[in-house]
């Protein structure tokens, strides 16, 4: 599967921004999903994942309730919608699928498939 990431972008602090994953090919309901993050001089972190249907979502404590992972099959398609974002949420965004596993992971290497990154930046 081929993954490409958008929707980044400049907001203020406080603002919301949606991000989207677009997927190739007709199997994307086979994949668990999920969005990592690396900002400046850190290492990419688990933001948020969703089970193959839908059904169960999972997220890193620091963004629940601010963040809402989503996705729908049929246009082959996982959103991200951030709410109140702060400036330490600036970082590029990735979004990655996994058919390797039971469940949705939470780290880096459980992840076989990554889309290229979309930047969000934060001001303050």
């Amino acid at each position: 599967v081929q993954l490409q990431a958008s929707g980044g972008g400049l907001v203020q602090a406080g603002g919301s921004l949606r991000l989207s994953c677009a997927a190739s090919g007709r199997t994307f309901s086979s994949y668990d999903m999920g969005w990592f993050r690396q900002g400046p001089g850190k290492e990419r972190e688990f933001v948020a994942a969703i089970s193959r249907s839908g059904g169960f979502t999972y997220y890193a404590d620091s963004r629940k309730g601010r963040f809402t992972i989503s996705r729908d099959n049929a246009k082959n398609t996982m959103y991200l919608q951030m709410n109140s974002l702060k400036p330490e949420d600036t970082a590029v965004y990735y979004c990655a699928a996994d058919n390797r596993h039971r469940q949705p992971g939470r780290k880096v290497d459980e992840y076989d498939y990554w889309g290229q990154g979309t930047l969000v930046t934060v001001s303050s």
